[in-house]
């Protein structure tokens, strides 16, 4: 089964708006499978959290076998990329941050991490590409890859140093500033440049 490994502060912009120092190298934490949300099935809105937060992410796909990558060689291990959500238990998280805990619990519930439609990383010019989270009409993230603290590559590279990455593997590669509650009805669209990728409701 696919393992998800997600990066933490990859945008200088959203680490300040939640208190956090730019990081010196990428923050990783991992998802099990069953935190995956797909085909645009509805997301129920856990009864252990009263903040639960969206943070749209560009993700990708790895499609081969691959341990201590190069950087110069890391574009070989992925073709397909879309977009998804790192739903996060804000309170809990904040809880546990204070205490000195790990957060799992608040990152990693069930149906916590939203995959949306892959699409080939060919149509793109992945170094600079747009992607934008709408929630009921609402344009409420946008961000670019450009703006990235560490790029896709550097982030594949530094991952395989610790985890071999194997075909079906997914990586959330971090979110742009702009991150809030989500609320019962609320409908989420995530749009890679103008191709929408993931519309799904939150219940």
């Amino acid at each position: 089964m696919p393992k998800v490994i997600c990066v933490g502060r990859n945008y200088a912009a959203h680490a300040a708006e939640l208190g956090n120092k730019k990081p010196s190298e990428p923050v990783i934490f991992l998802k099990p499978e069953t935190a995956i949300l797909s085909k645009n099935k509805p997301f129920f809105i856990p009864d252990f959290s009263q903040s639960i937060h969206y943070e749209c992410e560009m993700i990708v796909r790895i499609n081969k076998l691959g341990k201590n990558i190069d950087v110069k060689f890391a574009h070989k291990y992925y073709s397909e990329i879309s977009l998804g959500i790192d739903f996060t238990a804000r309170d809990l998280q904040e809880k546990l941050k204070k205490e000195g805990l790990p957060w799992e619990i608040a990152k990693a519930f069930d149906n916590s991490a939203v995959v949306g439609k892959w699409v080939e990383k060919k149509e793109y010019n992945i170094g600079n590409m747009a992607f934008s989270l709408f929630i009921n009409g609402e344009k409420k993230q946008q961000g670019t890859t450009y703006d990235m603290i560490f790029s896709i590559d550097e982030l594949i590279a530094y991952i395989s140093k610790f985890f071999t990455l194997k075909i079906g593997d997914i990586i959330f590669t971090g979110t742009p500033a702009g991150v809030g509650p989500v609320a019962q009805n609320d409908l989420l669209v995530g749009c890679l440049e103008n191709q929408e990728v993931f519309n799904f409701r939150c219940k």
